[in-house]
């Protein structure tokens, strides 16, 4: 750490923990944002984000990530990378981060923006093959390797969708294997009316694929139709996976209520029956973003309740800034 103290710490480097690194150096906070792999987050292995304001021709994810950072060191905001926070504990006014090479930084106010992690498909041959034909969110640097070749994604999400449409440039062809009976209720609908659109991407509804098969790499799915009971074997070099994600909260997770999935509840969430949270020790409420530690801010998609969307995440790492500022001012 380039200081043993400051007056903002981030934990994480998804869309939020950038957008408040910006706001927060620019606002004159002292500002440090830890991030155990590389910027971006979720948004940052994005092929195409086509949807977000003021990009009308699109860009990609990591393009976004690469952005942020730099605008948020040209205001001083100081990133550590690849690093990460083991505990998180408080000592008096201060938060303390333990971070994983032992050492520690102590802020005045803190925003958990540590974001999620895919869900693994537990089935036969996926563990074995993972990295080798099978990819967790990894479209945008192994579509080459689908040049002509017949490519699955599982999965119904705008992440999902997103894959289909960049790997539809190179692979023969991209099915989109769907558990459930429509693409409408998780997809955004100008994905929805691309993939329509596009004539190599075909979407099997209410299907699941059941087993992986290769011998040192993929090249055979088991697919099974729930609507027909039928059960087929296809040719595959390329299985992608987006079956939703599980919130990174091992450090906070003695300090931070969270619900029953591991989402950090914050402001009116804590409420019970207009009761503050247990041992909240200030003579106010929480405010919106703030977790029932005060000073203990979240931002992103590790939020209950969140939007899964990356302008949501970045709207919320500004907005968490105007509520630490309140939180300093009355500090």
């Amino acid at each position: 750490p380039p200081m043993p103290s400051c007056d903002l710490g981030i934990v994480g480097g998804g869309a939020g923990g950038p957008s408040a690194a910006v706001y927060g150096a620019s606002e004159g906070l002292t500002t440090v944002m830890i991030e155990r792999e590389a910027p971006g987050g979720q948004a940052g292995s994005s092929s195409r984000i086509e949807n977000y304001l003021g990009f009308p021709s699109g860009l990609s994810g990591g393009d976004l990530a690469r952005r942020a950072v730099a605008q948020a060191r040209r205001f001083g905001a100081e990133i550590l990378t690849p690093q990460h926070a083991t505990k998180i504990r408080l000592n008096g006014p201060y938060r303390v981060i333990t971070l994983s090479d032992g050492s520690e930084i102590s802020c005045q106010a803190l925003l958990i923006a540590t974001g999620v992690s895919y869900r693994r498909l537990e089935i036969p041959g996926v563990d074995k093959l993972t990295g080798a034909g099978v990819y967790y969110g990894a479209a945008a640097t192994e579509a080459i390797s689908c040049t002509n070749e017949d490519a699955y994604i599982v999965g119904a999400g705008n992440s999902a969708g997103q894959s289909a449409m960049y790997l539809s440039r190179f692979a023969k062809h991209v099915t989109l294997v769907v558990r459930g009976e429509s693409l409408a209720k998780t997809m955004s609908q100008y994905l929805i009316d691309q993939i329509g659109k596009t004539p190599n991407i075909t979407v099997q509804l209410r299907s699941r694929v059941i087993e992986a098969k290769g011998n040192g790499r993929l090249d055979e799915l088991t697919i099974a139709n729930d609507e027909t009971n039928q059960v087929k074997s296809v040719p595959a070099i390329a299985l992608f996976i987006f079956i939703g994600a599980m919130p990174h909260t091992d450090a906070i997770a003695d300090l931070i209520q969270c619900d029953q999935h591991g989402f950090i509840l914050s402001g009116p969430d804590l409420t019970n029956h207009g009761e503050r949270p247990r041992n909240w020790t200030l003579q106010r409420d929480p405010f919106l973003l703030e977790t029932n530690v005060p000073g203990i801010f979240v931002a992103g998609d590790v939020r209950h309740g969140s939007i899964k969307r990356v302008a949501s995440a970045v709207g919320e790492g500004s907005i968490a800034i105007e509520l630490v500022h309140q939180y300093l001012n009355r500090f």
